[in-house]
Order: structure tokens, then C-alpha cells, then sequence
């Protein structure tokens, strides 16, 4: 039975994820796509629900007549039929009404509704260019990914469910008491008029506050993560104390909203006890004088009071919902922010899939910068030949990584464009335009799995042939079978950690390489493909090297001109233009910048590439 209602609804939409609304009722409702059945069966179920336990007050307060007027003798003959049906009710149809019910909500909904939302909102952010996440910390978008979904659900099914309940409620109950006699019903019209006066007033404050509350939680967990992703540096420098305060600050940011909103919910609350209490003492009053002068009954009496003790009681699981309801519509607006911003670089409709029979690269009066004086390309011209091995030279900030991310279609020109084999970068999608691409970073960053995983990431379908192939071409295989991790896999199977922090940075890079080795991709980036290996390691890895290179087209990067010098040419980078290229002797006899490079190198690195702006 459980597993029929999970069933009911997807955890796991196949439908493609589009950018969300950024307005509340419209971004909840592009995430409720697909639940809009079960909600409205909830609904109307909830509907049930209070209009049958509202009734029921009403048969005990005719019960209470009944029993004060009848023989108790022939008491169960006379009104036999009623005391049947009730019976049922009571032991049969609502002990199922509720369970389906209960299954409804939490089989069907509370589970599946927000992991579809998380589902959804990671695979539209997977999407957003790297721009995106160097603006933000990690840890900060997936707390708003797993803070959101809830707060939509919450937001949802609160408005569906509890107030479609408590709005039939309220009518039944005055209508119940109209019936007995319509002086009952004023005090709670006057209750209602109050509560809604104390909800006015302190909702929207709580809502506001909520907002700047989900902010800063997302705020603080993205500190406390980027001081664990860190840590490293954060001992390094020994900056633990630092560190401490850093996160405090973020603390005491998050606690000033918690102290703010628990002075709104004790005013709160203390006015809707106020309101309560003189709730049951009107009702009483007026019941005790109604009867009195024989206006009504001992029944409508237990009714009055046993609905205004209700309400008593109900008036502070409302409150709380309200409270709770929009608590979540703060955090929803909050997430919002980040959740339904546009993505920077798409496909555009009908890219096709990018083919590249012999990779020729065109860099076509391009331009390009990440703001005012940082990054910038000035219309560049560039034609890499098929199979052609190019090195990029420069120093810091010259517009080689630049360069790269252009050409990886990271960022998009402002102007010209990029070719391969005759196809307009823009024009294919960029899937195809990565997977034709292998790339060896600088600074090798690793996924938190296995050795296997993140070899076999660059080729999912290899063969564990093709895997032991690339790994020994990079001298990968002798390390990896040593390894271990505290959960007892060994090998190709022991985890390398967060960012790959227990390997080395010359083991890193050589699973980098084993990556790019099994991709076979026919055009080929390095950027200081071998900076973390040792001399010897490098020495070694440079034939793996040159036997990957000789069928492919290769933009290598490289600080330490000595691993470049061999390349077919050379292109030097200044400001973002090529003031020199040719081939090695040839720079050196121009005497030019790349002769100055030279001269100052001895087997040493230039220094740091590009500049803040950039992706290296």
C-alpha cells in the first residue's frame, strides 16, 4: 500500500528543467508541475475531514439533549439507527478517510514533492556557467537548493491543505452555532475579526524577517564550508582562529534573526491568548444567559463551549502554521535569487552536435573582457592548423587562460568568433564542444569518489583494459595500486577525498592526465600539464605526452618555456594580442619579449597567469 501511494507521484521528473519564475505564487507553481492532482484530492479530503469533525460536535451536543430527555430504558431502541451509523463512522469510515488521507500526504507528497524540486533546480544549475559559481559559495547554493524545496512544499501544501481545512472549519462552526442560536455566533465573529487583525499585523513582519533569516543561514553554512573545503590553506597559514571568527561573524548574523523573529512570536503569541481566553468567556457568558431565560438548550451549551475550548486550542496550531507558512514564503523568495537566475551561455535552439574530422582551430577577431582594464582580448586573429601543436607564452595577465575559456566556450565573445573545422562555436551545443576537447589544468581538482570514478569520468564506457592502458602511459598505475582510504577500499577503488586533498599534487596530476589519455579527444589543452610533477616523473610522462599529441591539434600553456620550446609555434600574448610567434629559434633571434622570458628563466616559472578575473 505504501509503495502505491509513492508511486503516485515522480521524485525524479524526465522532463528538461526550464529557468524558474521569479515571482512566489508563479516559481511555486512551476515547481508543483505534476503534483497538481494529489494536491487537489488533499484538499478536498481536508474538506472532509472538517466538516465531519465539526458534525460530530454537533451530534454531541444533541446527544447531551437526548440523554436529558429521554428513558434510558428505550433510549438505545429509539435512536438506534443514529448510534449505528455513528458507530461505523467513527470505527470504520473515518479510520480509513484518515489513513488514506495520512498515506496521501506522507507517501505521496512530503517525500517526492521537494526531492522533484531539488532534482529539478540541480539540473537547471548544472547548467549555469562557471561565472555563476565563482560568484557564490558552494556550500551557500546547495543550502538554498535543499532549504528551498522544503519551504515550496511547505508553502504549497500549507495553503492547499491547512487553510482549505480551517476555512470549512470556521463556516461549519459558525453556521453550528447561527443554528443554535445566532447570539452564539457574534463572540466568534468578533474572535475571528481579532485574529485576523493579530495575524495582520505580525505575518508580514515575520515574512520579511524569514527572508533575511534563510539569507544568512545560507550565508553562515557557506562559510563553515569554505573554511572545511580550505582547510588546507587555513592551516597553512595558521589562521584557525581566523577561521573561528569568520564563522561566528556568519553565527551572530544568522542569530540576530533568530532573536528578532522570537521577540515577533512572543508578542504574537501573547496576543492570541488574550484573544482566546476572552473567546471562552463570551461564549460561556452568553450560553449560561441564553439558558437562562430558556432561549436555548443544555446541547447548544456543550456545543458553544466545547467549539470556543476547540478553537483555544486550534488558535495556536493556526498560528503557527500561519507563522510557518510564511517563514517559508520568505525562504522561498530568498532562494528564488539564486534559483531562477537566467544561465549566462546556452545552446542555441537547434545547436547541432559538433564534428571535428581534422581540427582545425580559428580564433576570428575576437574580443573579449571580464571588466573594466581585467582580462581583456583586443581583436585577436588566430589559425591553429589541424594536427598543429601551439604553445601559449606571456606573462601574467596576457590572455591565456583567457584564450582557453574562450575557446571551451566557459564564457562568450563580445565580439568575432571561434571556429573548429569551419563550425561556429556558438552554433553547436556545448556538450559536443567539450567532449571533442581534453583538458590538463594546472590546478587539478579531483571528485570526491574513487580513483576509478574520476578516471573513467572523462569516458564512462571504457574498458577496464583502456583504463589500465591510460594509466600507465602516465606512470599512474604503480601509485594508485598503494592506496588506501579509512573505509578499507584499496587501489582503483580507495577514495581520493574532497578536491582530491589525499594525493599529492604530482599523484593528482597524473590521474589528470590518466583522464585525458582515456578521453582521446582530437583537440588537446595543457595548461602546465606537468607544473606538480617532479623532474623525473615529468621526464617520464612527457613521452606518454608527445606519443598523445602526435595525432591531435595542442594549445599547451606553459610557464616554464623549456616543456613548450618544441612546439611547432609559439604564440607570445601581450594585453590580449599576439605581438610575436614563430618557432622557438625564431622568437630568440627576434630578440623580443619572448627572448627577454628566456633569458630570465632558468628552468623557473614566469609566475602567476592571468589575472583576478580569470579561470586558470
Amino acid at each position: 500500500m505504501f509503495k502505491l501511494f509513492e508511486s503516485f507521484t515522480q521524485a525524479f521528473p524526465k522532463n528538461e528543467p526550464q529557468r524558474p519564475p521569479d515571482t512566489l505564487w508563479a516559481f511555486c507553481r512551476h515547481y508543483t508541475s505534476g503534483y497538481e492532482k494529489p494536491l487537489l484530492v488533499m484538499a478536498l479530503m481536508s474538506t472532509t475531514i472538517a466538516i465531519i469533525e465539526v458534525s460530530l460536535f454537533g451530534f454531541m451536543g444533541q446527544l447531551v439533549d437526548w440523554l436529558s430527555s429521554s428513558n434510558p430504558e428505550t433510549f438505545f431502541q429509539d435512536n438506534r439507527n443514529t448510534l449505528i451509523g455513528l458507530s461505523l463512522l467513527l470505527l470504520i469510515g473515518m479510520p480509513i478517510l484518515v489513513s488514506v488521507y495520512s498515506m496521501l500526504i506522507h507517501q505521496t507528497m512530503l517525500g517526492n514533492y521537494p526531492m522533484s524540486i531539488r532534482w529539478l533546480a540541480h539540473r537547471y544549475l548544472l547548467k549555469q556557467s562557471l561565472s555563476f559559481y565563482q560568484d557564490e559559495f558552494a556550500g551557500r547554493i546547495a543550502t538554498k537548493v535543499m532549504q528551498t524545496a522544503l519551504a515550496v512544499r511547505e508553502t504549497v501544501m500549507k495553503t492547499l491543505d491547512v487553510f482549505v481545512y480551517v476555512a470549512v472549519y470556521f463556516t461549519a462552526m459558525l453556521v453550528m452555532l447561527a443554528q443554535a442560536d445566532w447570539r452564539l455566533m457574534m463572540p466568534m465573529l468578533l474572535w475571528l475579526v481579532a485574529y485576523i487583525a493579530i495575524q495582520v499585523r505580525f505575518v508580514p513582519k515575520l515574512k520579511k524577517i524569514s527572508a533575511e533569516q534563510a539569507d544568512a543561514r545560507s550565508t553562515m553554512t557557506g562559510r563553515i564550508v569554505d573554511s572545511y573545503t580550505n582547510i588546507a590553506t587555513v592551516k597553512l597559514f595558521s589562521h584557525s582562529r581566523r577561521e573561528t571568527q569568520y564563522a561566528e561573524e556568519g553565527m551572530e548574523g544568522f542569530l540576530d534573526t533568530v532573536y528578532r523573529q522570537m521577540r515577533l512570536v512572543t508578542g504574537f503569541n501573547i496576543w492570541v491568548e488574550i484573544a482566546n481566553y476572552l473567546l471562552v468567556f463570551s461564549i460561556a457568558a452568553i450560553s449560561i444567559y441564553l439558558w437562562m431565560h430558556s432561549a436555548i438548550s443544555v446541547g447548544a451549551i456543550a456545543i458553544a463551549i466545547s467549539l470556543a475550548l476547540r478553537i483555544n486550542g486550534m488558535s495556536k496550531w493556526i498560528m503557527w502554521e500561519v507563522g510557518g507558512l510564511f517563514e517559508n514564503m520568505g525562504t522561498v523568495v530568498d532562494g528564488m535569487k539564486t534559483l531562477s537566475q537566467p544561465i549566462s551561455i546556452e545552446d542555441k535552439p537547434g545547436a547541432r552536435e559538433l564534428n571535428v574530422p581534422k581540427g582545425g582551430i580559428e580564433f576570428n577577431d575576437v574580443s573579449f573582457h571580464y571588466g573594466e582594464n581585467k582580462g581583456v582580448i583586443n581583436h585577436l586573429n588566430l589559425h591553429i592548423k589541424p594536427g598543429e601543436k601551439v604553445g601559449l607564452v606571456g606573462r601574467s595577465g596576457a590572455g591565456k587562460s583567457t584564450l582557453v575559456n574562450l575557446l571551451l566556450r566557459f564564457h562568450d565573445v563580445e565580439s568575432g568568433e571561434i571556429r573548429i573545422d569551419g563550425q561556429n562555436i556558438k552554433g553547436v551545443t556545448q556538450d559536443s564542444l567539450r567532449r571533442q576537447i581534453g583538458m590538463v589544468t594546472q590546478d587539478t581538482s579531483l571528485l570526491h569518489r574513487s580513483i576509478r570514478d574520476n578516471i573513467l569520468y572523462s569516458h564512462p564506457d571504457a574498458s577496464e583494459a583502456d583504463l589500465l592502458r591510460a594509466t600507465r602511459q602516465a606512470h599512474a598505475h604503480e601509485f594508485i595500486e598503494t592506496l588506501t582510504d579509512p573505509y578499507g577500499n584499496v587501489g582503483y577503488d580507495a577514495q581520493v577525498g574532497e578536491r582530491g586533498v589525499k594525493l599529492s599534487g604530482g599523484q593528482r596530476q597524473r590521474i589528470a592526465i590518466s583522464r585525458v589519455l582515456l578521453k582521446d579527444a582530437p583537440l588537446l589543452v595543457m595548461d602546465e600539464a606537468t607544473s606538480a610533477l617532479d623532474s623525473e616523473v615529468e621526464a617520464a610522462i612527457q613521452e606518454s605526452l608527445n606519443q598523445l599529441m602526435k595525432s591531435k591539434t595542442v594549445i599547451a600553456i606553459a610557464h616554464r618555456l623549456s616543456t613548450i620550446a618544441a612546439m611547432d609555434r609559439l604564440i607570445v600574448l601581450d594585453q590580449g594580442r599576439i605581438v610575436e610567434q614563430g618557432s622557438h629559434q625564431q622568437l630568440i633571434e627576434q630578440n623580443g619579449i619572448y627572448a627577454q622570458l628566456w633569458a630570465h628563466q632558468t628552468g623557473g616559472f614566469i609566475g602567476c597567469d592571468e589575472t583576478e578575473g580569470e579561470v586558470a
